[in-house]
C-alpha cells in the first residue's frame, strides 16, 4: 500500500520578484493571505503569475497588491478575471496600521517579493524596502562574485 504524502510546511514558490533582492534594501518582510478569484488561483496553480512591476500600497486600513499579473486561465470559459487588477492582501488591522506607519517614512515603499503555496491557500510575502543607490549595487554583485569565485577554488583544493 502506498503511504500517504505529509504536508510539508515549505513554501512551493508560484512567482517571486528577484529584481527587487537587487533594486532595494530589504527593512522588513510579512506573509499575508490574498484575495483571489477561482480562475485565478487555477491560473496560479499551472505557475502563470508575474510580479515584475508589482507593488502594493494602503487604501483606508487595507493593503493592496497594484500591477501584478496572473493570466488567465487557459481552460477557463466566460468571466475571467482582469489580468492586472488590484488584489487585496489579508493581514491582521494592527499589522496594516504598523505597517501605514513605516510606509509614511521618506524613500520607502511595500513591495512583493514572492508568491507561493503555504498548504492549500495562496500567500504572498511583503517587504518594507528602500532604495539602492548604484554604489551599493555594485557591491553587491562584487560581494557575490567574490563569494562564488571563493567556493570554486574551496571545490577545486578539494578535488585534488
Amino acid at each position: 500500500m502506498a503511504s500517504k504524502k505529509k504536508p510539508t510546511d515549505e513554501p512551493r514558490y508560484i512567482a517571486q520578484n528577484r529584481r527587487a533582492r537587487f533594486d532595494y534594501h530589504v527593512v522588513q518582510t510579512w506573509e499575508a493571505g490574498m484575495v483571489l478569484c477561482g480562475t485565478e488561483v487555477k491560473s496560479c496553480r499551472d505557475g502563470h503569475a508575474s510580479l515584475k512591476e508589482a507593488w502594493a500600497r494602503v487604501v483606508d486600513g487595507e493593503i493592496f497588491v497594484v500591477g501584478m499579473h496572473i493570466s488567465p486561465y487557459a481552460k477557463g470559459t466566460v468571466g475571467a478575471h482582469d489580468e492586472t487588477r488590484q488584489r487585496k492582501l489579508l493581514l491582521h488591522a494592527q499589522e496594516i496600521r504598523k505597517i501605514a506607519r513605516e510606509v509614511e517614512g521618506e524613500g520607502r515603499t511595500l513591495v512583493p517579493l514572492a508568491l507561493y503555496w503555504k498548504k492549500h491557500l495562496v500567500k504572498c510575502r511583503l517587504a518594507l524596502v528602500t532604495g539602492k543607490h548604484k554604489a551599493d549595487k555594485r557591491a553587491d554583485v562584487s560581494k557575490r562574485e567574490a563569494e562564488r569565485d571563493i567556493k570554486r577554488i574551496m571545490k577545486e583544493r578539494n578535488q585534488r
